[in-house]
């Protein structure tokens, strides 16, 4: 699995304002939207291009355009909801496919509630964005879900992420490409990223 951390300064810099612990709702929101365009960017610069006819001032002529169909961005209920608007400013004409997990605090194991998958996802790529990567295990199940549901290029876009947590998914699906604003530096004991975000849902609906 290739696993991109971005080097841009100014993805650097607005991760470092999202950790101040006295940040408002309204900054984090608004951060949180402008790395996700950042990262939009970095995730789709790989995009196969195909010169197409096209009726231009000075007359016609043959220009690149985005061979394939636009991919379907996968954010992940709750926290994602607050990357979508950035990386839709990127991809405004992209799908977008809905996924909704919760932990079975019996079994610890994350279990869908809701999923509303594009029908001709086969034929797209799919872009998942949550804005942490923590144990993995969310991830996991979105990305096994996708694959279940036919898609064959999965992209996974997160603003911090814990080497614990790309561990486990370039154990478990290579294939997978990760862009990551940030490593962090691990997991601790409940499983929280250090030195983190917080909960970036909470921070995102102002629910703390």
């Amino acid at each position: 699995m290739p696993v991109f951390e971005s080097a841009h300064p100014l993805v650097k810099h607005k991760v470092s304002l999202l950790r101040h612990h006295d940040i408002s709702v309204k900054a984090f929101r608004e951060l949180t939207q402008e790395i996700s365009i950042l990262l939009t960017v970095e995730a789709t610069q790989h995009f196969a291009l195909l010169n197409k006819p096209l009726t231009c001032w000075s007359g016609e002529i043959s220009a690149p355009s985005l061979a394939d169909k636009q991919p379907t961005l996968v954010p992940i209920l709750r926290a994602g909801l607050g990357m979508l608007e950035g990386s839709l400013t990127i991809l405004p004409c992209a799908k977008v496919s809905v996924v909704g997990l919760q932990r079975n605090e019996e079994t610890l194991q994350p279990e869908t509630y809701y999923q509303n998958i594009v029908s001709d996802i086969a034929q797209r790529t799919a872009i998942i964005i949550d804005p942490m990567l923590a144990t993995g295990g969310t991830a996991l199940a979105t990305i096994e879900l996708l694959k279940a549901s036919g898609c064959k290029h999965i992209i996974a876009v997160f603003l911090v992420a814990a080497p614990e947590g790309i561990d486990v998914l370039q154990t478990a699906y290579p294939d997978v490409d990760l862009i990551i604003g940030v490593v962090d530096e691990k997991l601790n004991e409940q499983g929280y990223i250090l030195p983190g975000l917080g909960d970036a849902g909470d921070k995102i609906f102002g629910t703390l």
